[in-house]
């Protein structure tokens, strides 16, 4: 199967199942007749911009995260992020020109995609791992900004 009918499958399944987990989303995949590595989907979900939410039960989702179009789908991408910032960070604090992001288990690689797709003059370079994600700025006053939007991102901007 080609990439591009592979993403959209991916993007069918996660949109009609709660997947809470890439090993969720390579079974579904199999019971497809699609078979891939868990690497493949790992580039899969970065490059569908999937994210990982809280859904109404309280368990963990994937999510496709839209780019802005036009202003309502643009409203609704704001609430989005501004939905992951309140369900997904744990703790944000500023050591010098970067900012340390703490999340929940596994979404620190999701959560900096996102970050990168935001193109911030204040981000310079994002680094994630399991449940961490560094954010390097130029400036501290530019790291500095960034922290106060992920604490009240009503209230700031990037």
């Amino acid at each position: 199967m080609r990439k591009k009918e592979r993403h959209e499958l991916i993007k069918k399944i996660i949109r009609e199942n709660p997947i809470r987990n890439q090993n969720q989303l390579m079974e579904m995949l199999n019971q497809a007749g699609v078979s891939a590595t868990q690497a493949t989907i790992s580039r899969d979900i970065r490059d569908l911009k999937i994210v990982k939410s809280i859904d109404s039960t309280g368990e963990p989702r994937f999510e496709l995260f839209q780019s802005p179009k036009d202003e309502q789908s643009q409203d609704e991408d704001t609430k989005r992020l501004i939905r992951m910032i309140e369900e997904v960070i744990v703790k944000v604090d500023q050591v010098q020109f970067m900012t340390i992001i703490h999340t929940l288990p596994d979404n620190a690689h999701l959560f900096a995609s996102v970050l990168d797709d935001i193109h911030s003059e204040a981000i310079t370079a994002t680094m994630a791992s399991f449940d961490t994600i560094i954010v390097i700025s130029k400036t501290e006053e530019q790291a500095a900004s960034v922290v106060e939007f992920l604490k009240d991102p009503l209230q700031h901007s990037l």
